[in-house]
């Protein structure tokens, strides 16, 4: 059974109850403040070191001072520079502003890994699976590159290593979680501005966090993916974002691509039904 049935059919459980695990430990995640983020990159190195995630090219891409177009099979963390030329609240935080009218926005991206996940929907191997942790992790000596769960994704964060043929992307380094270590790019990175841990935790300080800045000032600060109530659910990874989500490349309103399986399969079985009452009818109907 898909896991995004498994949680419509038991009434909302923790996606990692949903998945089948009977006893496991709470659900973690990523909080990314992003007012916090300097740009520094240690989190996209210190993933590919811990996670042997192949260079992807250190060109210039065009797109400001970033070295990496975004995420992907050889991308699993993206810091993004988004420059602004824009009247200031005077509220920015201080490493985040240039001068006067410009801006620099800051954030590292990451699977969101949804608590009703398409990707794992539509795998027909089992490639893709819920951990005992809620996350979602795609097992690469199983995954044969079908590349059903890239178009699934409504983030776009999928991707196949063409070389490869196979699809990677983000475990929140489960092999690190197994072993009750934090992932390396939280580890690695020196402001806090990832954090890791307890997800319903994790939401507690966001509403703190956001709280704080409203209260300073900063009314542009918002949650994103924070809210299980939204259309996936709410992420296992979300943000403190200073502008709209679009400004940071990412949905405003992400939706489960693959909501409408359970009415789909539904009607595909009333009509086969149907169908084939009809050829019985017929059959019978035939031999007098």
């Amino acid at each position: 059974m898909s896991d995004l049935l498994e949680v419509l059919l038991v009434g909302g459980q923790d996606p990692a109850q949903a998945a089948g695990w009977v006893e496991h430990p709470p659900r973690m995640g990523f909080f990314t403040d992003t007012s916090l983020c300097i740009g520094c990159k240690a989190c996209e190195v210190a993933c590919k070191e811990w996670n042997h995630v192949p260079e992807d090219g250190l060109n210039w891409t065009g797109f400001s001072q970033d070295n990496s177009a975004g995420l992907g099979a050889d991308t699993w963390r993206h810091v993004s520079f988004i420059e602004q030329r824009a009247p200031l609240s005077g509220h920015t935080p201080n490493f985040q502003r240039e001068s006067e009218g410009f801006r620099w926005l800051m954030a590292s991206d990451v699977c969101k890994h949804c608590t009703h996940a398409a990707c794992l929907d539509v795998c027909p191997t089992g490639a893709i699976f819920r951990t005992e942790f809620g996350t979602v992790v795609v097992q690469e000596d199983v995954c044969n590159g079908c590349g059903y769960c890239v178009p699934a994704c409504p983030y776009g964060v999928l991707d196949k290593r063409e070389e490869d043929g196979r699809i990677f992307k983000c475990t929140l380094c489960y092999d690190r979680l197994q072993d009750g270590q934090e992932p390396a790019c939280a580890k690695a990175c020196p402001t806090d501005s990832i954090q890791f841990g307890v997800l319903d935790e994790l939401r507690e300080r966001a509403d703190e966090r956001l709280a704080r800045l409203n209260a300073a000032g900063v009314r542009e600060a918002r949650l994103y993916g924070r809210d299980p109530e939204d259309g996936v659910g709410g992420d296992g990874a979300f943000f403190l974002l200073l502008d709209e989500p679009e400004v940071y490349g990412l949905p405003p309103d992400p939706v489960v691509t693959t909501r409408d399986l359970p009415t789909m399969w539904r009607s595909v079985a009333i009509a086969s039904a149907l169908l084939l009452g009809a050829g019985l009818v017929s059959g019978l109907g035939g031999g007098r």
